[in-house]
């Protein structure tokens, strides 16, 4: 059974609808399509049946699958010149947030060479974005950043070493085929960290500054659907359907924040650049100590999400549920546990305080608070 909603992205959810992608990509306009992913989705075989799929289409296939975990400057680069040589006219992406935007990123590289500096959000670069960037249709195997249906992608620019945000609505894939049966190779650590991530994304758009009733809605409906299927998604990655209500809660926190983000993303964003951690596993050690840090700014917002937690609606009740439930999916009790050293966190709240997200939090943020809130979080 599959189901087709419009988002503004034609979304295709149902397990085997993997199946739709060479169907989905004739839709597009493609003809010559170039398969990104990384080693590691490739070596599960996850690509086999989308890659059948497009050829069943009659469309001609070629294959860049070197991806790395944080997305760089390089990784585009590389990805620009497959896309070039195989002549193609768009892009099929599977696997986790990393290939989704690699694939959103070498779009934007296809039809222009501005530099990375200049197309950042936090300075509105999107601007400079042309508006005939290729077709891409994501196909996620996690669930977690929510890129199949974000209109952004996330890269290490060279020149700052600081992951860069690049927006423009016509990053929006054309398609997202959400295919829960992808998923179930993911391990439960994974599974926990990148479902922290869709949580973190829901979360701080319900926090974050500004007055859009539509994201908050949405924002809070992806904290009770994680709610209910993170821990079962984790305890046995064959439950299909815990399995597609984490897909659906991350492709929720993914149109929920173009609201805004917060503190946590901030903070998580040099984790990931600067020591190699996983984004999602970053955001969960660090959103206890936003919670309690944005509580004064958002009482009631915060409280809200602890009692779909399971929490207490009293002060403090949202970290100390946010903490619980990542006890609970056997996540690390803090930085330290993850081998950050008390001497790097100087260098984390400099990159951390560059970092655009924490502009939108409730609760304004100076570089000495992203300090104490990186030491809370040890």
């Amino acid at each position: 059974m599959s189901t087709i909603w419009s988002f503004p992205t034609r979304i295709v959810f149902g397990a085997g609808q993997a199946a739709r992608a060479g169907a989905e990509a004739r839709l597009a306009g493609m003809s010559r399509v170039l398969l990104v992913t990384d080693s590691a989705v490739a070596g599960l075989g996850l690509t086999e049946p989308v890659h059948q799929s497009l050829s069943a289409a009659g469309l001609e296939v070629a294959v860049f699958s070197a991806v790395t975990p944080n997305p760089t400057e390089a990784d585009v680069a590389a990805g620009a010149e497959a896309y070039a040589a195989h002549r193609a006219d768009g892009m099929v992406a599977v696997g986790g947030g990393s290939p989704l935007d690699c694939a959103k990123l070498i779009a934007v590289r296809a039809k222009t060479a501005r530099p990375w500096e200049e197309l950042d959000d936090s300075i509105d670069g999107g601007v400079h974005i042309p508006r005939d960037v290729p077709p891409v249709i994501a196909l996620p195997t996690t669930s977690g950043t929510g890129s199949e249906v974000g209109r952004s992608g996330v890269l290490t620019v060279k020149s700052t070493g600081r992951k860069t945000v690049i927006f423009a609505p016509q990053l929006l894939p054309r398609c997202a085929i959400l295919d829960p049966e992808l998923t179930r190779k993911m391990p439960a650590k994974i599974t926990a960290a990148t479902g922290f991530d869709a949580l973190t994304h829901c979360v701080e758009a319900y926090l974050a500054q500004g007055d859009h009733p539509m994201a908050d809605a949405i924002a809070i409906a992806g904290v009770d659907l994680v709610a209910k299927h993170l821990e079962a998604a984790v305890a046995n990655g064959d439950d299909l359907e815990a399995r597609g209500g984490m897909m659906k809660a991350a492709m929720m926190g993914a149109v929920a924040f173009q609201k805004g983000l917060g503190a946590c993303h901030s903070l998580a964003h040099p984790l990931s650049s600067e020591l190699g951690m996983h984004h999602g596993l970053a955001n969960a050690l660090c959103l206890p100590a936003v919670l309690r840090f944005t509580e004064q700014a958002a009482l009631e917002r915060v409280l809200h999400v602890s009692l779909l937690l399971g929490g207490e609606a009293e002060e403090g009740g949202g970290a100390r549920a946010i903490r619980a439930f990542a006890d609970r999916l056997g996540l690390p009790k803090g930085l330290a546990a993850e081998g950050v050293k008390p001497d790097v966190l100087g260098r984390l709240a400099d990159k951390a305080f560059e970092d655009a997200c924490h502009r939108s939090s409730p609760r304004p943020c100076s570089r000495a608070d992203l300090l104490a809130l990186y030491q809370a979080s040890m």
